[in-house]
């Protein structure tokens, strides 16, 4: 096997981590000009908010099991490469398809095809997460991944650019989004996808691991070979996850006060670029103070956010609100993701990022119903005290259980 070379950097991290960094990158670009439009574009389908919690729920958590079998399989083979190019290549296959749905078959289809390019995600993102982490020194794990979170985040800004610029060009000032509109997202949106696949394929390479001792899925399934503080952060993520339903519902929340499709998506790069700029500067920081009192730091914003969200009855309010959505991301998601590297062995990292990933994709489809049926049942507020509750709820185990 290839060992990958990490000592040379480029811009401060390693060569697979840039170049993971970029491919990340052109996948966002791709993806944020598309799926930020389909719930609106569903909406306009007829396909009503608790069914739409429902696609983006189960498309979140398509691929549970995907993710830990693929993370076992990447240890087990001691490779990451050809799983996450596969899921990669899967979920560029998918969008294309997307220009298929009508008034006609709009739930079926929207649910299979959401089905579809969430598994690609599921294949991908133990391997290459594990990978991102054995390309990368321990000391510099924080920095590792928060450039690979910053990059990717990046990507969606200037895919949401991309997107609100046609957007304004065929709309203008128009409140309501057209089928046509979307199909011109799609259509432009899967070009930077296949370009990720490519740059994928022949600049990323496998890095040297330890292949673990020979065990079954189910073995691994039983989380053998982790400790219990791994395990307890498992349960504190699920927790926290419940509460934090797909980006769908904060804007739904934008629409329902009244923005436009286009402000909307002024909205969404605002969100993306603070997100992007506190990745980077987090997971060095993480490296230095240490990853658990950012993640409660991040956690806090996120509360704070959605009792907004909850409250929110002005434009101003909601931009405000979706800068600081922004911050609770930079802060803690690339942070969380270097805490799971601390907290277990090298020869199970794929294991360990499939459970991780598993248990937050599960626990997203259960937040996404709950968030539907309390927007559609009671009020689209209730959605945002539940999720308030929830972090707080996580925020309090994390602080009282969590050792670093």
């Amino acid at each position: 096997m290839e060992q990958a070379d990490n000592s040379k950097k480029v811009w401060g991290v390693s060569r697979n981590v840039f170049f993971l960094g970029w491919v990340s990158f052109l996948t966002d670009v791709s993806s944020e000009m598309i799926f930020n439009m389909f719930p609106l574009f569903l909406l306009k389908l007829g396909v009503g908010p608790a069914f739409i919690g429902l696609i983006e729920g189960l498309g979140d958590s398509a691929a549970t099991i995907l993710k830990i079998v693929s993370g076992w399989a990447s240890d087990k083979l001691g490779q990451r490469k050809g799983l996450t190019t596969l899921g990669y290549a899967l979920s560029t296959i998918a969008k294309p398809f997307l220009l298929l749905i009508n008034a006609a078959n709009a739930y079926g289809a929207a649910l299979a095809i959401r089905l579809i390019e969430r598994s690609g995600k599921g294949i991908r993102t133990a391997p290459r997460d594990a990978l991102i982490a054995d390309s990368t020194s321990p000391e510099t794990m924080g920095r590792g991944f928060g450039f690979h979170r910053a990059l990717d985040t990046f990507g969606a800004v200037v895919g949401i650019a991309i997107a609100a610029a046609i957007v304004y060009f065929i709309l203008g000032s128009e409140l309501a989004l057209t089928e046509g509109t979307f199909r011109w997202l799609v259509i432009i949106g899967v070009i930077p996808a296949v370009l990720s696949v490519l740059l994928l394929i022949f600049f990323v390479h496998e890095a040297r691991v330890s292949r673990p001792k020979s065990e079954g899925i189910g073995a691994a399934a039983a989380g053998r070979g982790f400790d219990r503080r791994f395990k307890i952060f498992l349960a504190i993520m699920v927790l926290f996850t419940l509460g934090n339903p797909a980006t769908a519902f904060p804007i739904m929340r934008a629409d329902d006060i009244g923005l436009s499709p286009f402000n909307i998506l002024l909205l969404l790069i605002l969100f993306n670029l603070v997100y992007a700029s506190i990745s980077y500067r987090s997971g060095i920081l993480s490296d230095r103070i240490g990853r658990k009192r950012i993640i409660i730091f991040g956690w806090g914003i996120y509360a704070l956010t959605y009792l907004g969200f909850a409250l929110a009855s002005a434009s101003w309010h909601v931009i405000l609100l979706f800068a600081l959505y922004g911050l609770y991301y930079g802060a803690a998601e690339g942070v969380a993701r270097a805490f799971v590297a601390d907290m277990v062995p090298v020869e199970r990292r794929g294991t360990a990022y499939g459970f991780y990933h598993g248990a937050v994709g599960l626990s997203l489809l259960l937040a996404s119903v709950i968030a539907g049926v309390l927007w559609q049942t009671i009020s689209p507020a209730a959605t945002f005290f539940f999720g308030a509750a929830m972090a707080g709820a996580a925020m309090l185990g994390f602080a009282l259980l969590i050792q670093e």
